[in-house]
């Protein structure tokens, strides 16, 4: 079979000089073919021995010793053969080296093998291994072969960002102590989802992991660790269950537009934050909706512009925006662009977690709706905890969104006018 761009970018990433490499992504990208293939190529260099560890034996035995290592030898190996010892659980190449296959909640069977040394560990589908159980097993990566480093192999479908491979290979800190490891550059790491493996994967399949819901998506598709924070306002659970599609959201009594200027100075000014725009809605349900997000890295004119447009793209009631840089500038730009347009200019007069938090409380009592996916602003959602924001620079498209909904759902209105067949 022959391998994809991307894979073969793996494939050169596991022949580099360090001792830890992660390959992690989406369902069916080829990172088991390409660690199985990686491991017996190690071993028919030179008679070793090597160990692939999944959580649980019979697991391991679907996925790997039945499938992907017969696929692997027919593909990549034509003829090659492997006596496999199913009693004993390990398989000897023709050369003498032997694979062995375990799961390490056996603690019999763990041990047995763990009074061995190996040239080579391969933990599959890292997301159900807890670390305590790879540190033990990495105390047998001792195994002395002329030519050959002792390397270990990781796989998995990304779970949340408080896993030990993120923390390992992504952070670069030590998963117990969360102190950063003393040696980084042992430790590398690659994305690969099933778009880069598109040619050898059933069209029908992709299709089936874009219909997942967001969590699952971003996971088995997307191929991304999901934020997980201690105290977070949002997680992706409470945002996925009140995802709705916009067939299904009633009537609108009031639209807003929220502006939450940077102070960027153009597009090119990649240091600065972002501009976060937010369009959100309240029904005549009384719910809350987030019907767009048009944040991005915009110049003044430009901001106003959107700003301006979507206002009324969504016949909205008027445009809110906070004056972080200046009233005076914020209402400048605005009225330039259409001195017409209902604009509100709002001082925040509260940090941003005090002011994120009455709306975090009406999406856990169900009163907040998402109309579609917006993947910028669930990323800010899911990285504000109560200590602050914890993601990278500011929090701007959840920050134009609080404003946005706190405008709706926290402050008087006057009488409402009923929207319908909005363009969403």
């Amino acid at each position: 079979m022959a391998l994809t761009p991307k894979q073969r970018e793996a494939n050169r990433l596991l022949g580099g000089e360090q001792r830890h490499t992660l390959l992690v992504g989406g369902s069916r990208s080829g990172k088991t073919y390409l660690l199985t293939r990686a491991l017996l190529i190690r071993a028919l260099k030179a008679e070793s021995r090597h160990a692939i560890f999944r959580l649980r034996y019979n697991a391991l035995k679907a996925s790997v010793v039945m499938d992907t290592l017969p696929k692997v030898m027919q593909t990549a190996f034509p003829g090659l053969t492997i006596k496999l010892n199913r009693n004993d659980g390990y398989g000897v190449l023709p050369n003498g080296s032997e694979i062995w296959f375990a799961g390490l909640d056996e603690k019999e069977r763990v041990e047995k093998i763990l009074g061995m040394e190996f040239a080579t560990l391969y933990f599959n589908e890292c997301s159900q291994i807890p670390y305590d159980s790879v540190l033990t097993a990495l105390s047998r990566l001792a195994q002395r072969v002329d030519g050959q480093r002792n390397k270990a192999f990781y796989d998995l479908n990304p779970t949340g960002t408080g896993h030990w491979t993120y923390k390992l290979f992504i952070e670069g800190k030590d998963p117990r102590t969360n102190q950063p490891i003393a040696n980084p550059e042992q430790y590398r790491s690659l994305f690969i989802n099933p778009a880069d493996n598109a040619e050898n994967i059933d069209p029908d399949y992709i299709a089936s992991l874009m219909a997942l819901p967001e969590k699952q998506r971003r996971r088995f598709l997307d191929g991304r660790y999901v934020a997980e924070i201690d105290n977070a306002l949002w997680t992706l659970d409470i945002i996925e269950r009140q995802r709705i599609r916009p067939e299904q959201m009633p009537m609108l009594t009031r639209i807003v537009v929220a502006v939450d200027p940077s102070g960027c100075s153009g597009p090119e000014n990649f240091r600065s934050d972002q501009v976060g725009i937010s369009v959100c809605g309240l029904g005549i349900d009384g719910n809350g909706y987030v019907l767009a997000d048009r944040t991005g890295r915009y110049s003044p004119e430009t901001w106003a512009r959107i700003a301006v447009e979507t206002y009324r793209e969504y016949c909205a009631d008027k445009i809110i925006a906070e004056k972080n840089f200046g009233g005076d500038m914020v209402r400048a730009v605005l009225q330039a662009y259409d001195p017409r347009a209902p604009l509100e200019i709002i001082t925040a007069t509260r940090g941003k977690v005090l002011r994120a938090e009455p709306i975090a409380a009406l999406y856990e009592t169900g009163r907040v709706f998402h109309v579609g996916t917006f993947e910028g602003l669930e990323d800010n959602m899911t990285n504000f905890s109560t200590a602050g924001f914890l993601g990278d620079r500011s929090p701007d498209a959840a920050d134009a969104m609080v404003h946005a909904l706190s405008a709706l759902m926290l402050q008087p209105a006057a009488t409402p006018l009923v929207y319908g067949g909005l363009p969403i």
